[in-house]
């Protein structure tokens, strides 16, 4: 089941117009329900390091350090999430949202504002309560 994070990840890649044949990786990680989108511009250093959160609890701590609620990480496709080593700063999580749409649009909101290229912020991540 792809939960209301999934959904409304799925909404926003089809508005935004997002490759349509990506098939979301999901896992349910302790109390958490977290979905990757192995997007096309994602390196292959970017998707080990999500596929980690996706797997592994600590990480998603370190990631989403919120007690709860609904989380989502933005990254825009031409600065990309890591770059040298580092996270870039347009990348961003934002955690501890009421609902799925609202994570979303937080990061992808607060992505728009630190990005340095034109292309849109996308969703990569999100974290909902397991259900």
């Amino acid at each position: 089941m792809i939960g209301q994070m999934g959904l409304a990840l799925l909404v926003l890649l089809v508005a935004g117009g997002a490759q349509a044949d990506v098939v979301p990786e999901t896992a349910v990680v302790g109390s958490a329900r977290v979905t990757l989108l192995p997007l096309q511009f994602l390196t292959p250093e970017e998707l080990a390091a999500l596929r980690l959160v996706l797997t592994n609890e600590q990480a998603l701590q370190l990631f989403v350090p919120g007690k709860g609620g609904f989380a989502a990480l933005a990254v825009n496709p031409e600065d990309g999430f890591i770059r040298n080593g580092d996270v870039v700063k347009s990348a961003v999580a934002l955690a501890e949202l009421p609902d799925a749409a609202t994570a979303a649009a937080a990061a992808v909101g607060a992505c728009e504002l630190a990005k340095i290229a034109a292309e849109p912020c996308v969703v990569v991540l999100t974290v909902e309560p397991a259900q």
